[in-house]
């Protein structure tokens, strides 16, 4: 039986000592997750963790988390889902969203390790912390285990593409794309668009480009808004976040339905659009 240890990226580049020989097997920066491989472990020395899932959570619910903070190795902590759908800034500088938010003490050294329900099934992978000094100010998030493994389900949409099979077996994640630049919310609100995620530009020639979005532009009043999808495939995006989430559980090559919101002389419109996901250029 092959062993796949998957931890965080920025956990594995800054790891101080080494245990156990291992093969980098992928790496997904966007999502900043690694997989590993064992070498030399003979059968039956590691056992895998039971992966629950983390689309049924529900806001406090016990959880535990089990890390190394500040080089206390097995520490056990507990706590609640505080919040879910969070959009997570990992260390490498990207956004992730769909996060868990928890409360259970987070501090450095639990990078990496995982995030328990009370059965003691895997939820979500230890991410990041939020704090003005360093250490566990009780909040914290964790990366949804239904990002990582094969099938997870989040609210309707079930992936059929999973970050953690791709690396295993293509070393890298091939995302769908819109190829367009979705605006922050805070952008959007500022625009007044109302929920949904707002089309900042597109690519020329891009999947977006060719089904007709508009972007955000400049008219003879001032800045026009440009396309705001509310809906992909049926499922409701009520932000960018959500955008993301919903394009996780799609492919490239795909055909996909969305319902936009666009501005014109004569007002809002609704409208359907049909757009072919382009391959995420790396």
């Amino acid at each position: 039986m092959r062993l796949f240890p998957v931890t965080l990226l920025n956990a594995a580049e800054g790891g101080l000592e080494q245990t156990l020989d291992v093969v980098l097997v992928g790496a997904d920066r966007t999502r900043d997750l690694v997989v590993l491989q064992l070498v030399g472990v003979p059968a039956g020395a590691a056992v895998p963790a039971a992966l629950g899932s983390s689309g049924a959570l529900r806001v406090g619910q016990q959880c535990l988390a089990i890390g190394n903070p500040f080089g206390f190795s097995h520490t056990l902590t507990t706590g609640v889902i505080s919040a879910l759908n969070r959009d997570i800034k990992s260390q490498l500088g990207t956004t992730i969203p769909g996060g868990i938010q928890t409360d259970a003490a987070i501090n450095p050294g639990n990078s990496g390790g995982p995030l328990l329900d009370s059965s003691g099934a895997v939820i979500g992978i230890n991410t990041a912390i939020f704090t003005p000094s360093g250490s566990s100010a009780g909040v914290g998030f964790a990366i949804p285990v239904d990002m990582v493994h094969a099938a997870g389900r989040v609210g309707v949409c079930i992936r059929v593409k999973s970050v953690v099979p791709q690396l295993i077996a293509n070393g890298r994640v091939v995302r769908p794309s819109l190829d367009a630049q979705i605006a922050a919310d805070t952008v959007a609100a500022r625009l007044n668009v109302g929920r949904g995620a707002l089309i900042q530009s597109v690519v020329a020639g891009g999947a977006a480009d060719k089904a007709g979005l508009l972007p955000t532009r400049r008219g003879l009043s001032g800045i026009v808004a440009g396309d705001v999808i509310q809906a992909i495939n049926g499922r409701s995006v009520h932000s960018a976040g959500d955008l993301l989430l919903a394009l996780d559980g799609l492919a490239a090559g795909q055909a996909a339905e969305l319902r936009v919101i666009r501005s014109s002389d004569q007002g809002l419109q609704e409208l359907s659009v049909a757009v072919t996901l382009s391959a995420e250029k790396l």
